[in-house]
């Protein structure tokens, strides 16, 4: 009724009560309002928990994250990332972007350690390494369309944009799914493939 999305409305809670440059406390915040007030598809402390494990395991230095929405699985990766890392990560929807900004920034994150790329993934992924300086990608979180999963993912490989030895990390997909790109990770041979279970976000 007030015609504020639901994103800005979120970021707005933010604000008010999550303590600025404080990355934990800004998902903390985000994860009360998505409990107590409104739904956004965001990743979650659950899944969280399997996305910090992994960049501790990993300790990459170049994350490619498709899917910004309103930053939470940014500012996730981000406080994971070891020093001298980037996070480059993509977002379609301008209007997601636009708060993604904010809630990056209100983590503390300059852009040096993240860079924030406004456009459809099949155009922003050829461009990664001539327009943005992303060489090889050592972690790939993939959190946008289920459809596009399979398409990027194989974008990705034919730019070699792929550090040897990469981890890719996809949400969702058992559901809503991406069959497609299931199929293909467990067949092409490229790759040693995991499920990881967990609950839909909150």
């Amino acid at each position: 009724l007030t015609g504020i999305p639901r994103e800005q409305r979120a970021f707005q809670y933010l604000l008010a009560h999550a303590i600025p440059g404080d990355p934990r406390h800004i998902l903390q915040t985000f994860d009360q309002w998505c409990y107590r007030c409104e739904h956004l598809s965001s990743v979650g402390p659950i899944k969280g928990r399997i996305v910090e494990r992994l960049l501790y395991e990993r300790a990459p230095l170049r994350v490619l994250e498709l899917g910004t929405y309103c930053g939470y699985g940014t500012v996730l990766l981000a406080q994971g990332l070891p020093p001298g890392a980037r996070l480059y990560t993509v977002e379609l929807d301008p209007r997601h972007a636009a708060v993604a900004e904010k809630v990056i920034r209100l983590a503390g994150f300059d852009e040096q350690t993240v860079e924030l790329i406004v456009g459809p993934s099949e155009e922003v992924i050829p461009r990664l390494r001539e327009k943005h300086g992303l060489l090889k990608a050592d972690f790939v979180f993939m959190d946008h369309w289920k459809r596009c999963y399979l398409r990027d993912l194989q974008l990705l490989e034919t730019h070699q944009l792929l550090a040897e030895g990469a981890t890719i990390l996809a949400d969702n997909v058992l559901f809503p799914g991406a069959p497609h790109f299931l199929q293909y990770a467990k067949t092409c041979g490229k790759y040693r493939c995991k499920v990881h279970r967990a609950s839909l976000e909150y």
